[in-house]
């Protein structure tokens, strides 16, 4: 099974189901189930988007009792699985910010992660 990067805290808001679209700067005709790979590098500007962006009490049913900070999640490693079943130009998801956006269902996070090297694009992961 092919395999997609991302920075964290996307990559966490996609397998835990809250974020419906990853957003790309190139397409895909690719649809079908991939790993989602947590990147080494973390989104740090990310962090203040989702506390400026995103209602308190929805960030709180994914993690109860304070906002997400760099320290909380795991990188490196793949961290569960989704279906990417389009590729848009618009979207009226508050995730959208193109150009284009991969639309994602069906997300699985794991109990436990796989450590792996990740690559740019999709990739065949070495587990």
């Amino acid at each position: 099974m092919k395999a997609l990067s991302l920075k964290q805290p996307w990559a966490f808001l996609l397998v835990y189901g809250y974020k419906d679209i990853e957003n790309r700067t190139w397409s895909t005709k690719f649809r079908g189930r991939v790993y989602i790979h947590a990147s080494k590098t973390i989104d740090k500007p990310a962090f203040e988007w989702i506390a400026k962006n995103i209602p308190l009490d929805i960030i709180q049913k994914f993690m109860p009792g304070n906002l997400p900070d760099n320290r909380m999640f795991t990188t490196g490693a793949i961290i569960g699985e989704i279906d990417i079943t389009d590729c848009v130009t618009s979207s009226d998801s508050q995730w959208f910010f193109g150009p284009y956006g991969f639309k994602v269902a069906n997300p699985v996070a794991y109990d436990k992660p796989i450590p792996c090297k990740g690559m740019l694009g999709f990739f065949e992961p070495v587990i």
